[in-house]
């Protein structure tokens, strides 16, 4: 498991910076074609309106997701990108339906084939739906899926929630809680539930602490 362990960060971080490359010759290839480049300060503009932003989430994100995804999820979930609203609901799905613990030698495994193979279904779909994309455009474009579309992300975590609130639903209390308060006071927030993960697992684990040095969990 450690070879594993070995091979996996150095084909994850391979991988990572090579989409990290691959995204940043996109911009430059379009400036290459139509010969037009932006001025030094026009980047640095508008970079310092969104990097701290993308900076702090991607760093959270990683502290919050890797003890629960594993190395291989990890590397594999951030490559392919739509993380919080697909791949930890599969791997964590996956993981409970193999009765295994996130974090163990089983759940590494679990979790890295459960994301490959949302990775790969993903995929499939988006080329059927763009091959498809004059003919299902009407269909989801129509006023009566929107409001399915509008709830996708609080459905797949509302069917996660049930399961593990169920089990450990001393743990989940204090940040459920807050987090009703949080979005009833300020509904504005409820387009950055993303961001928002993490302070939730952060309000979760220091309530987790406290029960446990009070012996209720």
């Amino acid at each position: 498991m450690s070879d594993y362990m070995k091979k996996t960060d150095l084909y994850g971080k391979i991988w990572i910076w090579t989409a990290v490359v691959i995204i940043s010759m996109v911009p430059v290839a379009i400036c290459l074609y139509y010969d037009a480049w932006p001025s030094g300060t026009a980047v640095l503009k508008g970079l310092l309106g969104v990097a701290p932003i993308y900076w702090t989430v991607g760093v959270i994100e990683v502290i919050t997701y890797t003890p629960m995804l594993g190395v291989g999820g990890t590397y594999l979930a951030f490559v392919t990108g739509n993380l919080t609203s697909l791949k930890a609901p599969s791997a964590l799905n996956a993981m409970e339906n193999a009765e295994v613990t996130p974090g163990s030698e089983e759940g590494e495994v679990i979790s890295t084939l459960a994301i490959a193979t949302c990775s790969i279904v993903t995929t499939l779909v988006l080329v059927v739906g763009v091959c498809l994309l004059t003919v299902v455009s009407p269909i989801l474009d129509s006023p009566v899926l929107a409001p399915a579309f509008d709830n996708i992300l609080p459905a797949l975590f509302g069917g996660l929630a049930v399961v593990y609130v169920s089990k450990n639903w001393k743990l989940a209390i204090t940040p459920l809680i807050f987090m009703v308060i949080l979005f009833l006071c300020v509904p504005s927030l409820a387009s950055s539930v993303g961001v928002l993960v993490p302070v939730g697992v952060v309000i979760a684990l220091i309530a987790a602490r406290i029960m446990y040095k009070k012996g209720w969990v």
